[in-house]
């Protein structure tokens, strides 16, 4: 019933012509499931130890930025929930691919283990970092374009990723890394990746607004959420 919803509501968007909507949630999904089998892996980056997620999650928030401000939070707001449907389906096959007993002339069954027996940790922290770091990232592009009357596009992105990679990396790094990362550490590598992610942002601005700017004139849509609910677990 829950899946269905989602589904009918964003069947409904597409079913405006729009031509990119789906693409744009095809990326989305795939790099979330990607985040969740390689989050675990802790790189280094200017000397901090960090998940290497950050070098790649940071386009899960351009992709967010470019759908709230074409199509508005409402449809964010329901790729979000698809996204996460995925991730948590995607999420128990691990698990089964983990506990299944393997042939005998199979050698990586303990490597595999070693990787999806530590995701369940690593996808409840996603999940609960994705689902509160989106909306307040959603939230603040949707609100900020209303206040804005659309303009300043550089400074809605950045804000809101401001905020919503803050929510989202300090509820990962709490909740996955914590005990894997020494507790000294933590800290400073939960400001550094949400540095790092703030950076990628900006950096990626000027493609951010010629994507948008693109998107907008083959959709011919241009959405302010002046009328929409806000209520995060609305799932329409």
């Amino acid at each position: 019933m829950f899946v269905n919803i989602i589904i009918t509501g964003l069947t409904r968007l597409l079913m405006k012509n729009y031509k990119l909507l789906s693409a744009l949630l095809g990326l989305n999904i795939t790099f979330q499931l990607i985040s969740d089998v390689t989050a675990g892996k802790i790189i280094e980056v200017a000397s901090y130890p960090v998940s290497v997620t950050v070098l790649y999650f940071p386009v899960v928030y351009i992709i967010s930025d470019v759908i709230t401000e074409v199509y508005g939070y409402a449809a964010a707001r329901r790729v979000l929930w698809l996204t996460l449907f995925a991730s948590v389906t995607a999420g128990l096959v691990y698990q089964a691919v983990a506990y299944l007993p393997p042939a005998d002339i199979f050698g990586a069954n303990e490597a595999y283990r070693t990787v999806f027996l530590t995701v369940p940790r690593v996808l409840l922290g996603g999940w609960v970092a994705v689902f509160c770091g989106d909306l307040v990232n959603n939230y603040l592009m949707a609100k900020m374009k209303i206040w804005c009357n659309g303009r300043d596009l550089w400074l809605r992105t950045i804000t809101s990723t401001i905020g919503g990679q803050f929510v989202n990396t300090t509820l990962f790094y709490l909740i996955a890394l914590s005990g894997i990362l020494p507790a000294t550490v933590l800290f400073s590598s939960v400001m550094s990746a949400w540095a790092i992610k703030v950076l990628v942002e900006v950096v990626m601005t000027p493609v951010t607004y010629v994507v948008i700017q693109t998107i907008k004139r083959i959709e011919q849509e241009d959405y302010y959420d002046r009328e929409t609910n806000f209520n995060p677990l609305s799932v329409r």
